[in-house]
């Protein structure tokens, strides 16, 4: 196992952002491999039955009560209020049809199971795994083409359903175990619904909110290390399993639910973003229950209940368990705003260990030698087929996309224009330098054709934290490439775009050619950073390319992109230009406009505007000049 773990650290980068492929994907097959199946190095057929369920039992509640915490913890702030309609939506209709749907295919297909017993078999596989859904809420696929709002929802319906499979795994219990129907409604309403439950919400509620506290207070007085500041949630999520389940009350539920109490106001969320230690924990245990689960699947049974009506059955369900409702329901789903979005939702529906732990619950419900002995053999066979299933084929789908995307890209870059293919991707948060000369002939080209945007102070982009901005700006004014003037679309003069990761207000320091600030010389970017048959090489063309604001020459020589996430625009000013030329700038150089990391504390738009300030101050008297004219100070 350490093996494998040291091996899979060495690639992971590779394997999870150049293949696409999951940690659990890659996990169940290892574990396969080391099984008794092939390889038998890990030897679970020496453990009886039933300590072979109670060490699996235990395991997946553990592994599930840290990733259930973990998806609360990073959930944004005041999430499951704010969001309260999607999630209603789909932990109860959603979840009642995944439920319902499942036991129909399970009944078709297994013989020998009443309507009944493939209702207990069928609500192992109802919840979502937050494991499994990891691998499309998080990662380089996910930053790409997964919106943050898609993210949050199936990150938090996975955290809360995993917790809410006792209501429907016990309700179909009590039916089969006790006599007349209307005394199994009503302990399983009392036993299931308040004691299990109601509780577990308000111990969620109520220990969330004390663990904040503390935290915060043994943080304000210096009483708490940054170890186990970092390790705090997982502590948690341990001491919350620990006293639920002696209670006897959902202790899944209540980890997701004191986890999402714990970052109510996004503090422990924002100081821990960095740090990624709770992620390292994930992965280790991540890796290690799906090699777990790998090894101990139960291959003999498979061929004993028939690999047809596995395959069949698996395929049925995968399609349409979750697919059709989430479709249908969409437009009642606040968070799932296209029809797009629905269909990508409602695939990524994976089975994962929270099925192995009700498989292990229902197991034990039920008596070997007891009437539903035959329910209790078919429990494992169909959850686990199920559940390599699942690994299997949403461990494939961002690989076979992302595939079939390059394929797209690959065709069709032939009839693409050049500038378009080379254009830059640049993250959003990246800071972007831009130094350009400006000479007469650029200030009446700005002046006929509108060639340049300026902020002005009202109009900055200020981060919000969460990839949004405020809506401080109106409209983008650019210039299409049909009415670029003729000096405006030059093949020659193109911008100079630097860029770097970190590090406010910076200079290029591998290029040491490049000043920190604008020269003496008439025209200090000219004489530094060109050569003198590069001179008056400033004219480009400016459009607006989806999101992004692209500056470009015809020949497409050089390019820049400025991103602009939300509502990041640029304004344009006449008054700007009017004041640019100026007598006091004619010919002179514009100073280096950095745009930085955006702020995500409170009073955003006054810190923003105060570092450009300082940037402004520091690049000289010309940099400050420049600032007064452009924001009316004198």
């Amino acid at each position: 196992m350490g093996g494998f773990i040291i091996l899979f650290g060495l690639i992971s980068l590779f394997v999870k952002e150049r293949l696409y492929l999951s940690e659990a994907f890659v996990a169940t097959l290892v574990g396969v491999a080391f099984g008794p199946v092939a390889a038998n190095l890990l030897h679970t057929s020496d453990l009886n039955d039933e300590t072979l369920s109670y060490l699996t039992e235990e395991f997946a509640r553990i592994v599930i009560a840290i990733q259930v915490m973990t998806a609360g913890v990073e959930l944004p702030s005041r999430y499951l209020w704010n969001q309260g309609k999607s999630l209603m939506v789909l932990l109860v209709p959603v979840m009642i049809w995944m439920w319902l749907v499942s036991a129909s295919f399970v009944y078709v297909l297994i013989p020998g199971l009443n309507f009944l017993e493939a209702l207990m078999i069928a609500s192992c596989v109802t919840p979502t795994d937050p494991i499994l859904a990891n691998s499309i809420v998080k990662g380089k696929f996910a930053e790409e083409h997964v919106p943050p709002h898609v993210r949050n929802i199936i990150s938090a319906e996975s955290g809360a359903n995993d917790g809410l499979g006792f209501p429907f795994l016990y309700l179909a219990i009590y039916l089969i175990q006790i006599h007349p129907t209307g005394a199994a409604i009503g302990k399983w309403a009392y036993g299931i619904m308040v004691f299990q439950i109601l509780l577990s919400i308000v111990i969620g509620i109520v220990v969330g909110y004390i663990a904040r506290k503390i935290l915060q207070w043994a943080e304000r007085n210096n009483l708490i290390d940054k170890q186990s500041f970092l390790v705090f949630a997982i502590a948690l999520a341990l001491f919350i399993v620990g006293v639920v389940t002696m209670i006897g009350s959902d202790d899944l539920l209540a980890c997701f639910i004191a986890g999402n109490s714990f970052t109510w106001d996004d503090w422990f969320r924002q100081e821990t973003e960095e740090a990624h230690l709770s992620e390292a924990i994930d992965m280790l245990l991540n890796l290690t229950i799906f090699v777990y689960i790998g090894a101990i699947m139960p291959w003999k049974a498979f061929s004993d209940v028939g690999i047809w009506r596995l395959i069949v059955l698996a395929i049925a369900i995968l399609i349409l368990r979750r697919l059709p409702a989430v479709v249908a329901l969409y437009k009642f789903i606040p968070a799932v705003k296209t029809f797009r979005e629905a269909t990508f939702t409602g695939w990524f529906g994976p089975i994962g260990v929270g099925a192995v732990f009700y498989a292990m619950v229902a197991r034990d419900a039920f008596d070997a030698n007891g009437p539903n002995a035959y329910a209790r053999l078919m429990v494992e066979p169909i959850v686990f087929f199920l559940i390599l299933a699942s690994v299997v084929v949403h461990g494939v789908t961002i690989p076979l996309f992302n595939l079939g995307t390059f394929a797209s890209r690959t065709l069709t870059q032939g009839s693409t224009s050049n500038v378009v293919v080379r254009l830059p991707k640049l993250q959003f948060g990246q800071e972007i330098v831009f130094r350009r000369s400006t000479d007469e002939r650029d200030l009446a080209d700005m002046e006929r054709g509108n060639k340049f945007g300026f902020r002005s102070s009202a109009s900055l982009p200020v981060g919000l934290g969460n990839g949004e901005a405020s809506n401080t700006s109106s409209d983008l004014r650019t210039l299409p490439r049909e009415h670029a003037t003729k000096e405006s679309s030059d093949d020659t003069n193109p911008p100079v775009m630097y860029q770097r990761h970190s590090g406010p207000f910076f200079e290029r320091s591998a290029d040491k050619s490049i000043p920190s600030t604008p020269s003496d010389s008439e025209n200090p970017l000219e004489s530094e950073r060109f050569g003198d048959n590069e001179q008056n090489e400033s004219s480009f063309v400016e459009y607006n390319e989806g999101e992004d604001l692209v500056r470009e020459t015809k020949r497409g020589s050089e390019i820049s992109v400025i991103p602009l996430p939300g509502h990041h625009h640029i304004h344009h000013h006449e008054e700007d230009n009017r004041k640019l030329k100026s007598p006091e700038y004619q010919g002179r150089s514009l100073p280096s406009i950095n745009f930085g990391k955006l702020p995500t504390k409170r009073n955003l738009e006054d810190a923003h505007r105060k570092e450009i300030m300082n940037s402004a101050s520091s690049d000289g008297a010309q940099s400050n000049s420049l600032w007064k004219l452009l924001h009316g100070r004198r």
